[in-house]
C-alpha cells in the first residue's frame, strides 16, 4: 500500500528584479514566479513580468498598500497558496525584504536577491563599494531642505550620512531626486569639495551616467527616474568634537562674553554623559557653544536649542553654519514655551533660564528619559538656591561642583593668572527613572 506524499508547504519568496525585467532574472527566480499563485509588486515591476506568469496567477499591486502586504501574504499561505513579492534589486538593501521578515515571524519567507543598483552603479563608475555608506531618501516628497530641519525631514538621514562619511551611496525617489539632494547639500554648507555621480535608468536602453558633478551643477539638472547617486569627497571637515577656544565662536559685540567658557563647557559636557545618539536640549543657547559641541559629541543624535534674544539666536545659527553642524535645531523663544513639541531628552543643559528656573527644572525632570541628566551652569546665589531647593522638593538626586578657573595673561615680559568668575555646575537626575 502506497502512502501519498504530503503536499509541499506554501512559501513566500521575495524576488529581486531590476529594470531589465525577465531577462535579468535567474532561473530559480523565474521558476518561483511561474509557480506562485499570488504575485505582489508595485505596478511598474508587475508589468516587467506579467507576460511570463501562469494564467492562473493572481497579481496584486503594492502601490500605496505596503501596510496591507503582510496580511495578504498571511492569508494566502493559510489558504495553501505560494506567494512571490517583487522588489527592486536586493530586497534586503533598503528594500521590502526586512519589513516582511519582521512582520511575518514564524512564516517561511525566503529572499532571492538580484544585484543591487548600488553594485551596478559602482561598476559603471569603476569604483569599489565595500566602504560606501548606504543611505536612502526613497520616501514621500520631503520638501526642500532648510537649515535647522529636524530628524522628521525625509532628507535628514542622507544629510547626516554625508556629514559623517567620505563616500555615501543614496537611493533617491522621483520627488527627492538628485537635484534636490544637491540643493540640500549646498544649503547645509557641504557643497564645496563634494562630487556627485548620478546613474539614471540603469540597464535600460536610455541609461544615462553623469560622473563627478559638482553640487552646484547637479542642483539645476534634470535626471530621469529611477536614479541613484554616489556622493564623494576627499576628506571630511576637520575640527575637534569639543574643546574649541572661546574666540573660535562668534559672540555678541561689543559685549563679548555671552558664552559658556571652555573650562565650564568641558566639565558640563562630561557631566551630561552623552551617547552617540543622544537627544539633547540646550536651554538659553547664547552663542550656541555648548549645544554645538553636544551635536558633535552625539553625531547620530540631535540637539534642540532655544534662545530668547534675537541677536544671540542669530549668532548661534551663524556658528552652526560655520561649523557645518546639521543635527542642530534652534528656535527663538523663551523657555518653557516651545518645549512641548520637542522629543523627550536624554540630556539637558541650562545655560540661561530667563527667570523660569524652578518651572524648567520640574518640567525637565518629568520629561527626562531613564538615565538622563540635567546640567545647569549658575553664577548667582539666588539661582543656586532655587535649583537645589526645587531638586530637593522633586526628590531628584543632585550634586554641585564649584568651578573657578584662572587663565594666564602676559604682563610686560612676564605672565600672571587672571581669575574667571566662579560658576556652580549642578548635575541632576530623576532618581525614579534610573535604569536598573
Amino acid at each position: 500500500m502506497k502512502h501519498s506524499e504530503p503536499a509541499p508547504r506554501p512559501t513566500c519568496t521575495v524576488v529581486g528584479i531590476l529594470d531589465d525585467g525577465w531577462r535579468g532574472l535567474s532561473g530559480s527566480a523565474r521558476d518561483c514566479l511561474r509557480a506562485a499563485a499570488l504575485v505582489i509588486g508595485v505596478e511598474r515591476t508587475l508589468q516587467l513580468v506579467r507576460h511570463e506568469l501562469a494564467a492562473s496567477s493572481e497579481l496584486r499591486a503594492l502601490d500605496g498598500a505596503l501596510v496591507l502586504c503582510p496580511g495578504w501574504i498571511r492569508d494566502a499561505l493559510a489558504a495553501g497558496r505560494s506567494v512571490a513579492v517583487l522588489a527592486t534589486g536586493d530586497p534586503l538593501c533598503h528594500g521590502i525584504g526586512s519589513t516582511l521578515i519582521d512582520r511575518l515571524p514564524g512564516l517561511p519567507v525566503a529572499v532571492l536577491p538580484a544585484p543591487s543598483t548600488l553594485q551596478i552603479a559602482c561598476a559603471r563608475f569603476g569604483t569599489a563599494w565595500q566602504e560606501v555608506k548606504i543611505a536612502s531618501c526613497h520616501t514621500l516628497d520631503a520638501g526642500e531642505w532648510t537649515v535647522g530641519a529636524t530628524p522628521e525631514h525625509g532628507l535628514y538621514p542622507v544629510l547626516r550620512a554625508i556629514a559623517l562619511h567620505r563616500r555615501v551611496f543614496v537611493f533617491t525617489s522621483p520627488a527627492n531626486d538628485p537635484a534636490r539632494l544637491a540643493r540640500a547639500l549646498l544649503a547645509a554648507g557641504h557643497g564645496d569639495g563634494l562630487r556627485l555621480s548620478v546613474a539614471s535608468r540603469l540597464l535600460l536602453p536610455d541609461e544615462t551616467l553623469h560622473a563627478q558633478l559638482s553640487a552646484t551643477t547637479a542642483a539645476t539638472m534634470h535626471f530621469a527616474e529611477p536614479s541613484v547617486v554616489l556622493v564623494e569627497r576627499d576628506e571630511l571637515p576637520a575640527g575637534p568634537a569639543f574643546g574649541r577656544e572661546d574666540d573660535e565662536y562668534l559672540q555678541r559685540t561689543p559685549a563679548n562674553g555671552l558664552i559658556t567658557k571652555l573650562e565650564a563647557r568641558a566639565v558640563s559636557l562630561a557631566k551630561l554623559r552623552l551617547t552617540a545618539a543622544a537627544t539633547v536640549w540646550d536651554i538659553g543657547a547664547g552663542s550656541g557653544a555648548v549645544g554645538l559641541e553636544c551635536a558633535r559629541l552625539a553625531p547620530h543624535g540631535h540637539v534642540w536649542a532655544i534662545e530668547k534674544n534675537a541677536a544671540d539666536a542669530a549668532i548661534a545659527r551663524a556658528n552652526a553654519a560655520r561649523l557645518r553642524v546639521g543635527n542642530y535645531t534652534l528656535i527663538e523663544g523663551r523657555a518653557p514655551a516651545g518645549l512641548a513639541g520637542w522629543p523627550d531628552p536624554d540630556a539637558v543643559f541650562i545655560g540661561g533660564s530667563g527667570g523660569e528656573l524652578g518651572e524648567l527644572i520640574r518640567l525637565i525632570l518629568d520629561r527626562l528619559r531613564p538615565g538622563g541628566r540635567l546640567v545647569m551652569n549658575l553664577v548667582t546665589l539666588e539661582n543656586l538656591a532655587t535649583a537645589t531647593s526645587t531638586l530637593h522638593a522633586a526628590g531628584a538626586a543632585w550634586e554641585v561642583v564649584q568651578l573657578q578657573a584662572s587663565r594666564s595673561q602676559p604682563i610686560l615680559d612676564l605672565h600672571r593668572l587672571a581669575a574667571q568668575n566662579p560658576v556652580w555646575i549642578v548635575t541632576a537626575r530623576h532618581s525614579e527613572k534610573e535604569p536598573a
